[in-house]
């Protein structure tokens, strides 16, 4: 059933996309490629974006949408035709339950390319607060019930005296961006996990340990900003005792209104993301509906421009995306070249297996 829904698709639509009128997937027919998801990537998504039209001339302009990495997943695993997204730019890797959710769904091959690396940077205006921060600091001011117990710190100096007894006041993501989730897993999990009993709650009871670990308190010290992160750059230019926490790219962007703040001594540039000696470092990424590939027009040669900018110091480069090493990027360009279908053993496999 699931195989007959994949080929009507492409039969469909590539009727429908010469011009006949039919429709494919139960949705409108278009010609321009169609993706969604994460606030992070979407610059570097634009910009491929406008270069695909530059380098194809006679193809439609793709249509890029910010939705947050979550919401734009659940939009990809929806089904496939026409009345869905070709692709999901999200700035953390597809859950195993997502997976599963798209091949229920009809969503059967998914091509999973990693374009580039980013950093969860934390910032405040440039003449603003100076804050030399940890996972272990960043926990305890920003969760609910830091190890179990009561949150009572109001200010940084609260949590530890070497800070300054300003109001805590962070504006970051919200729920449904996977900057949100990175936030959880590479900086909050990983100060919660400082806590030797939170480190044992882990293999006793996972959903207390996640609970604990990476609920993130609710009373004005952490302000959800939405899937704008240009709008926390604004907040925290205009109020010098806030920080800010979004994609590095944004902090290299704003460069002359806010600056990076230190994460274990170690401040958020490209260097230091790119050698993930920054404690928030991430990859970035892009997932595609293979049985899209050959019925959206061009699809193939806007995931061939995704290639040809994502190396060091080039175009994206440029705009704040921090290359992949070269061995993933070749492994990467394969996966594009070949069409190659990201499996579920490979998203249940440990990180850098």
């Amino acid at each position: 059933m699931k195989l007959t829904k994949t080929l009507t698709f492409s039969l469909m639509a590539s009727v429908a996309l010469a011009g006949c009128g039919d429709t494919a997937g139960g949705g409108a027919t278009r010609e321009s490629i169609r993706a969604v998801g994460s606030s992070t990537v979407f610059p570097f998504a634009k910009q491929i974006a406008e270069s695909f039209v530059r380098s194809n001339s006679g193809y439609t302009s793709p249509l890029i949408e910010s939705t947050g990495t979550g919401g734009g997943v659940q939009l990809f695993c929806s089904g496939v035709g026409a009345d869905t997204p070709d692709m999901v730019n999200a700035s953390r890797r597809m859950k195993v339950s997502e997976f599963e959710t798209c091949q229920s769904n009809g969503v059967e091959e998914i091509i999973e390319l990693q374009v580039g690396l980013d950093g969860i940077a934390f910032a405040s205006a440039s003449s603003g607060i100076q804050l030399s921060l940890s996972p272990k600091i960043v926990y305890e001011a920003l969760a609910k019930n830091p190890y179990g117990g009561e949150q009572t710190a109001k200010t940084w100096a609260d949590v530890d005296p070497s800070l300054p007894a300003e109001p805590i006041l962070v504006y970051g993501p919200p729920s449904t961006s996977g900057t949100r989730d990175a936030l959880k897993e590479l900086v909050l999990e990983a100060g919660c996990d400082s806590n030797p009993e939170m480190k044992a709650l882990k293999e006793q009871d996972k959903d207390k340990h996640q609970q604990v670990c990476t609920e993130v308190r609710s009373d004005g010290a952490y302000v959800d900003q939405g899937e704008q992160d240009n709008l926390i750059v604004q907040k925290i230019e205009s109020n010098p005792r806030a920080v800010g926490v979004f994609g590095f790219s944004y902090l290299d962007e704003n460069a002359d209104k806010v600056q990076g703040l230190s994460m274990n001594g170690v401040d958020p540039t490209y260097d230091n993301i790119a050698s993930f000696a920054y404690p928030g470092a991430r990859p970035l990424y892009v997932y595609v509906k293979k049985a899209h590939m050959n019925a959206i027009p061009g699809l193939d040669l806007y995931l061939a421009e995704w290639v040809k900018n994502w190396k060091a110091g080039g175009p994206l480069a440029e705009i704040g995306l921090v290359a992949s090493p070269a061995d993933v990027m070749a492994s990467n360009e394969a996966k594009v070249n070949e069409q190659i279908a990201l499996t579920k053993a490979e998203l249940e496999a440990p990180a850098g297996e």
